[in-house]
């Protein structure tokens, strides 16, 4: 999961002009958390994972990798 992980989060990020800050901030987790994320550092847990899908409204599975993002 991770490296497709870090890969498509920074991806839907910038696509969706959001600032690590400002995902940070609608996920609920600090800045260094989303650095750490894209960086592959570190994985979320799934309370974050959720989060993230919803902002994105794309499925855990697109995000982790495991389907294509659309």
């Amino acid at each position: 999961m991770e490296k497709a992980f870090a890969k498509n989060l920074r991806t839907l990020r910038k696509e969706r002009k959001l600032s690590q800050q400002k995902l940070a901030s609608q996920v609920g987790v600090t800045q260094q958390c989303v650095s750490e994320w894209e960086k592959g550092k570190i994985e979320p847990t799934m309370s974050p994972l959720w989060r993230l899908a919803d902002v994105f409204d794309i499925s855990i599975d697109e995000l982790i990798g495991r389907k294509e993002l659309i």
